[in-house]
């Protein structure tokens, strides 16, 4: 009899097929199982089906071993107090602390194998009993992954989740971790041929430590160390019993069932209380302790946050600078990709020259001279100690904390450091006032000029076409008249009383009998450049510091002069230390004789009298250590400078406005006193911490020529180098 299957004959037929096939991919899967272990080979007798005969090509193409790799680490920070090594900062892609077997708990290595994989010591890497138990009960959901991977196997997919995270190309990378993760059994034939290799190459302990040290604990957590510190603010080593439950009951479910927020803490609780379970049933834990970690409710320490500079327990800013830096180190790779991926790897350790105990005296004397809390006008003001000869930063302080999260940290608070340049997250420089007339007074020394030369320092109309320039175009402009700071100044003087009492229209006349563009050269020559990245301005009104530069670039152009003329560039970075634990070369030392010797002396000759009797005299340490220096005030004193140098520290330090703005300090009054006289006490007080020391506390200056003070002797001034 002819009969007629219906539409929805056909559809069950074709359920039932779907059925059946997974139930064949099922018991294929568990007797495949029980060959790879017995031979790794797969008999052709077991190709039931087109899929079965892809999956066992796929497995047969497979490499035979897989490596622990090194897994990403933490990268450090380090300063220097007493002349030890401090950790200030750490840095992480992911935070991961590897580390040996004798530093994890006995209660986590057996919290791990009861939870995870309680055949762990017997099999070799494949668990058939598990596969067949999860084949019967998986068959119901049509799965062939779940509740059969081995502590191995789960260190494979976590290995090939590693290396897929590395690639740098978006859609291999993307493709990588899904073939990682993706429920197939292509995947779990990868994973156990993968195991059962590990099982060969490697010990049970480094197999099960390799796994406790790249495991995932929620977040950006991985590794048990880590997640130690994290949830209980302990080491691996010293958890106790339930904290060691705790934590193996997130490895499944990192996300789900981390101890972050009390939400999840019934869930870990669940997984925690069947963990202990199975610890006790394979005799790891007697009844008393099964009972009491049972009772144990979960009151998880979590640690604050750690990652970056936000977090750095001191000199927030320096650490702020010099990771910024990092892309340029050459001990971390040849290509700004290599340094890049090196980076993110981690383990590496920074060293800067940073000297906490000065940076706190520094910090302490900007805080309470220029009070972050400030209201009526953006008060800021900075502190940069430099050492001549090597441009070796050793303060970087600013009354602002920093604070570089999404939401800032209020008033008190920026993420703008004022030291550096813009291209280091600083700001775009501040006018240096007359700070800038030391590379007027260089270039006339240079030029065979004399400090008794007497030029006019009365205030009057230039006409700017007058000017020497090779550079400036001035031709069409019209007179500007050039003012002294204060009513009193002016009149015909000599270039030394110029420079001691700071006089602009007397260097203004300086500048007229040289090259404005050569006086430009000369303050490039001594490293000084804008903070925002412009062509250094050479207009005649540039000679008295309207240029807006760093003050870590006038640290080192002050340290120049210190160093009887060698120009060393601001380094931080000392040393690096790699994952491998070998030095390396920090930030390369760049140094050059930006001027001759007999200049560079001749020059601080004339900036010893601004510091004993001048304008900077006020922030004298009057310590007995001979100092050199310049201050710089601004058009309606918005912005103060005081730069000076001893033979063997320079300290540059700035207070003003930060927002433009043009607030007086000398019509305001900060911690009691005028505002005009905020940048010498911080000045003074952090000088005077700094010479205190005999490793900074410098000596005499060489003596000046005689040829550049009077226009006696023979000498005329030597080209740089010589």
């Amino acid at each position: 009899m002819q009969t007629a299957m219906s539409q929805s004959s056909v559809s069950d037929y074709g359920k039932r097929g779907t059925v059946f096939g997974s139930l064949i991919g099922l018991v294929l899967f568990s007797l495949l199982a029980g060959v790879l272990v017995a031979s790794l080979a797969l008999p052709s007798i077991l190709v039931a089906s087109r899929s079965a005969s892809a999956s066992i090509g796929f497995f047969d193409n497979l490499p035979g071993y897989l490596t622990i790799d090194t897994q990403t680490e933490r990268n450090q920070i380090y300063a220097q107090r007493d002349g030890a090594p401090v950790a200030i900062a750490t840095i992480y892609d992911q935070d991961r602390q590897s580390v040996s077997w004798d530093a994890v708990s006995k209660f986590i290595t057996e919290a791990t194998v009861a939870g995870e994989d309680r055949r762990f010591w017997e099999h070799g890497g494949v668990d058939v009993k598990a596969i067949v138990r999860a084949a019967a009960g998986n068959l119901v959901h049509k799965s062939i992954t779940s509740g059969s991977s081995t502590i191995a196997m789960q260190l494979v997919k976590n290995i090939l989740i590693q290396r897929a995270l590395r690639v740098d190309d978006p859609a291999k990378k993307k493709a990588a971790y899904a073939a990682a993760i993706d429920d197939t059994l292509n995947r779990k034939l990868r994973e156990m041929k993968f195991a059962i290799g590990l099982e060969k190459r490697y010990s049970k302990k480094e197999i099960l430590l390799g796994y406790l040290n790249i495991a995932g604990f929620g977040g950006n957590t991985y590794g048990i160390e880590s997640a130690a510190q994290k949830y209980f603010s302990v080491s691996a080593k010293d958890v106790t019993l339930p904290q060691a439950a705790s934590l193996i009951a997130m490895v499944q479910q990192p996300n789900a069932r981390n101890l972050s927020d009390p939400a999840l803490y019934a869930a870990n609780k669940e997984r925690r209380d069947l963990i202990l379970f199975d610890m006790h049933d394979l005799g790891y834990i007697d009844d008393a302790a099964y009972q009491a970690a049972l009772a144990t409710p979960i009151e998880p320490k979590l640690r604050t946050p750690n990652n970056g500079c936000l977090y750095a327990a001191d000199a927030k800013f320096a650490c702020d600078f010099a990771l910024r830096l990092v892309p340029t180190l050459t001990a971390l790779g040849a290509t700004a990709e290599a340094r890049a991926a090196a980076w993110a790897a981690g383990g590496y350790s920074i060293y800067t020259s940073i000297d906490l105990n000065q940076q706190d005296v520094a910090q302490n004397n900007l805080v309470a001279s220029a009070p972050p809390q400030e209201t009526r006008f953006a008060l800021g003001a900075a502190a940069v100690a430099m050492q001549p000869g090597t441009g070796r930063i050793l303060v970087m302080a600013q009354n602002k904390g920093f604070d570089n999260s999404k939401d800032g940290g209020g008033p008190t608070t920026t993420a703008v450091d004022y030291m550096t340049d813009k291209q280091y997250g600083g700001s775009i420089g501040f006018q240096t006032g007359s700070t800038y007339k030391i590379f007027t007074l260089t270039q006339w020394l240079k030029k065979g000029h004399t400090l008794s030369e007497v030029v006019n320092g009365t205030s009057r109309a230039f006409n700017l076409s007058s000017f020497n320039s090779r550079c400036v175009n001035s031709d069409g402009q019209a007179p500007f008249v050039f003012h002294n700071d204060s009513p009193g100044e002016g009149g015909m003087m000599t270039v030394a009383t110029a420079t001691k009492n700071s006089v602009n229209v007397a260097f203004i006349s300086m500048a007229q009998k040289l090259d404005v563009c050569d006086i430009r050269d000369t303050a490039k020559a001594y490293g000084v450049h804008r903070a925002d990245g412009a062509e250094l301005g050479a207009q005649p009104a540039a000679i008295i510091g309207t240029n807006e530069i760093a003050p870590v670039t006038m640290a080192a152009a002050i340290a120049t002069v210190g160093a009887n003329g060698l120009y060393c560039a601001p380094t931080i970075i000392d040393r690096v230390v790699g994952p491998d634990g070998k030095d390396a070369p920090g930030q390369a030392r760049s140094c050059t004789q930006a001027i001759a010797p007999n200049v560079a002396a001749t020059v601080a000759y004339a900036l010893s009298a601004v510091m004993s009797s001048g304008t900077g005299t006020p922030g004298r340490p009057r310590d007995g250590v001979p100092i050199v220096g310049k201050t710089g005030t601004t058009d309606d004193a918005a912005q103060n400078w005081l730069i000076a140098t001893t033979t063997k520290m320079s300290l540059a330090v700035w207070v003003g406005n930060t927002d433009g703005g043009h607030r007086s300090l000398r019509k305001i009054t900060l911690s009691g006193t005028n505002g005009y006289n905020t940048k010498f006490n911080i000045f003074r007080n952090t000088m005077t911490s700094l010479n205190a020391n005999p490793e900074y506390r410098g000596g005499a200056f060489p003596a000046p020529d005689p040829a550049l003070i009077s226009g006696r002797g023979t000498a005329a001034a030597q080209r740089p180098g010589r």
